[in-house]
């Protein structure tokens, strides 16, 4: 920002030392975390880096951060202002009297009712006839799934002993295959 110039690299590791005291093994980083940070700006010509700052750049960048800012401010107090009249409208009609308390009341109660119900409902709902279809249907699929499985199994057992000669009662005891398994019916 003081010299309002242009430098390379090799000169800023000869100035830093000097002027700010910064040794000239860290300038390197010091630069790159600066425009890592979009604090100083770089361009590549040719062969050579460049490195500036100006103080307007700075200055313009805080201005659109404020007018950003701002925007946001005024936006936030228009959905404010639209949220406190929507809140004035909806109190209309909604006064508190001896009318509206007693509907209240009867609200409260129906709702207590409903719950009521719906737990009575849920009592019995093993002996719909829906939910008992379901659950046949259910099990079929669970049943059909079981004797697949046996049978990959019993597809399995004959390979192995096909294979590598293992006697039945091996292959069971090696795999935890109980001896009484079969299809289900």
């Amino acid at each position: 920002f003081a010299q309002k110039d242009v430098f390379q690299l090799k000169d800023l590791e000869k100035i830093a030392p000097k002027e700010k005291g910064i040794t000239s093994m860290s300038v390197k980083e010091i630069l790159q975390s600066l425009v890592d940070d979009g604090m100083v700006d770089t361009d590549r010509i040719g062969t050579s880096n460049y490195f500036w700052a100006f103080p307007s750049k700075a200055l313009h960048a805080r201005k659109r951060k404020l007018e950003e800012l701002e925007s946001q401010f005024a936006e936030s107090n228009q959905k404010k202002e639209a949220l406190q009249k929507t809140i004035e409208k909806s109190k209309i009609g909604r006064e508190d009297t001896t009318e509206r308390a007693a509907l209240l009341e009867e609200l409260a109660a129906l709702r207590q009712k409903k719950e009521q119900l719906k737990t009575e409902i849920d009592k019995y709902r093993e002996c719909d006839p829906d939910v008992v279809e379901e659950m046949r249907q259910t099990n079929q699929v669970a049943k059909e799934a079981a004797n697949r499985w046996t049978d990959n199994i019993f597809s399995i057992k004959s390979w192995a002993k096909r294979k590598f000669g293992f006697e039945e009662s091996r292959i069971d005891k090696g795999f935890g295959i109980p001896e009484d398994l079969d299809y289900i019916d």
